[in-house]
């Protein structure tokens, strides 16, 4: 047994210097991971901050100045323009200076004061739906606040809203979570994929073949070290996330990290299988690129799983990546504990059953 272990502790020091000497290897540690997990923070948001507009108002009475003054007050729109006929409209939008157009008729404030309907028209630049449909919600708020406050009228229902786990509902805090788990993925994926595609290309991977080291022993070899560097770059976005975007954890680290450790090595047996499989460093590459794009679309990492057509969420459960955003999300914001994503680890362990031996095979037996 110690033999055993003196064997794998000798291939996987091999392996940490073959990764930290290695230009194109040592690239993909730790800076990528920093400056993605920095700018999808700031980037990759669905919160609206800033919405330039457009009013071309005809009224120019009390009314339609208080509830401009409701909207100028909002801290999300700002007036970009002040159109004088309807004529500029079209133009302003089409320009897309703005990203709508308020317009307020002439007979609202008498339409008000007779107690009738006193519509407005808002126009919004569809081209980007997402955007769009968040202001015309922020707008729908605030002429609704205007009707209690200003107009005098009372709705019969109310409804009062309670978010859980998300008070304020940031889209950072559901996006955020996630990249724990995603890119981790993209590089240790990576990082495994050219591990033993490397020694093919340098031709020194037939030679360890050779050695006195069975299958299972280069397996854990190749594969400890690639685990180490993505749970440590794992660490590194959960820290950022914790203590730079100061999002608050619910849950439990030890959970965490052992949900972690199980993704992890279901990604290093996809990434060693690949590698496995190529000749050299350029297919490990290709072939590694060619499936992260399917992963992520498939993972409910941006969309929820449940509006995919009902194919492609049966093809998700051989995707890990979508059981790992699951798991790190329902832990970190819900607070959940093992029982509530006891599933997760289900398909997670899964791959890693089939990718891991899977690997251990194709070093001897890879058809040429």
């Amino acid at each position: 047994m110690m033999d055993f272990l003196a064997q794998i502790i000798a291939l996987c020091k091999k392996e940490f210097l073959a990764v930290l000497k290695d230009p194109s290897s040592r690239a993909v540690l730790l800076g990528p991971v920093l400056v993605q997990a920095l700018i999808f923070g700031y980037g990759a948001t669905y919160d609206l901050n800033h919405a330039p507009y457009a009013v071309l108002d005809l009224s120019h009475s009390r009314a339609s100045t208080e509830l401009l003054a409701k909207v100028d007050g909002n801290g999300v729109f700002e007036r970009y323009k002040t159109l004088q006929n309807s004529t500029q409209v079209a133009s302003t939008v089409e320009s897309g200076e703005v990203l709508l157009v308020l317009t307020i008729p002439a007979d609202f404030a008498d339409n008000l004061a007779a107690g009738r309907a006193a519509p407005i028209q808002m126009i919004l630049d569809g081209r980007n739906s997402s955007t769009a449909g968040t202001a015309a919600g922020y707008m729908q708020n605030i002429v609704a606040n205007f009707n209690q406050s200003v107009a005098g009228i009372t709705p019969t229902v109310t409804v009062v809203n309670r978010a859980w786990h998300n008070p304020n509902l940031y889209s950072r805090w559901l996006i955020m979570p996630a990249l724990i788990v995603s890119l981790s993925l993209i590089q240790t994926l990576l990082l495994s994929a050219l591990s033993v595609a490397r020694e093919r290309e340098q031709g020194t991977f037939d030679q360890l073949l050779v050695t006195p080291l069975t299958p299972m022993q280069i397996l854990i070899g190749k594969a400890l070290p690639a685990i180490s560097i993505g749970l440590i770059q794992s660490s590194i976005i959960l820290l950022i996330i914790r203590f730079w975007f100061e999002i608050p954890m619910s849950g439990s680290a030890l959970l965490l990290y052992f949900g972690l450790f199980v993704f992890t090595c279901a990604t290093v047996g996809i990434g060693l299988s690949i590698s496995a499989m190529s000749s050299n460093m350029q297919q490990a590459m290709l072939y590694t690129f060619l499936i992260i794009m399917p992963l992520m679309l498939l993972s409910g990492l941006l969309t929820p799983v449940d509006n995919m057509p009902e194919v492609l969420q049966q093809i998700t459960y051989l995707n890990p990546l979508r059981f790992g955003i699951d798991m790190v999300r329902r832990i970190y914001l819900e607070g959940a504990d093992f029982s509530l994503v006891a599933f997760d680890f289900l398909p997670m362990i899964a791959v890693a059953t089939v990718t891991l031996p899977l690997a251990a095979w194709l070093f001897r037996n890879r058809l040429a």
